[in-house]
């Protein structure tokens, strides 16, 4: 997968678990929680792909901790708490080494 679009997916995401700290109605929860499976599942799948097991291993568990089929209820200040612990892992991610070089 391209750098950019890995950091695309990286930085919608980032701007999606943000905006949950706001009030929204519930049918905005359930969409972050399915973007955020779709774009951990990329980001693992690509981690995998670029030979970074542990990277992918985190995104996985990502993935089914915001999948939305059997949710798990942490109550709304342990979501928002967990949100930004997240966005702000993936804001970490995109400075680590090696994330903006990739073989072509």
């Amino acid at each position: 997968m391209k750098v950019i679009f890995t950091i695309t997916v990286k930085i919608i995401l980032v701007i999606l678990l943000l905006l949950c700290l706001l009030d929204w109605p519930y049918n905005y929860y359930m969409f972050v929680r399915t973007v955020a499976m779709i774009g951990f599942g990329l980001l693992a799948y690509d981690a995998f792909s670029n030979k970074k097991a542990p990277m992918a291993i985190i995104f996985l568990g990502l993935l089914l901790l915001f999948q939305p089929v059997h949710k798990i209820a942490l109550g709304r200040d342990v979501w928002n708490l967990v949100d930004v612990i997240v966005a702000v892992g993936l804001i970490v991610t995109l400075f680590l080494p090696g994330n903006v070089k990739e073989s072509e």
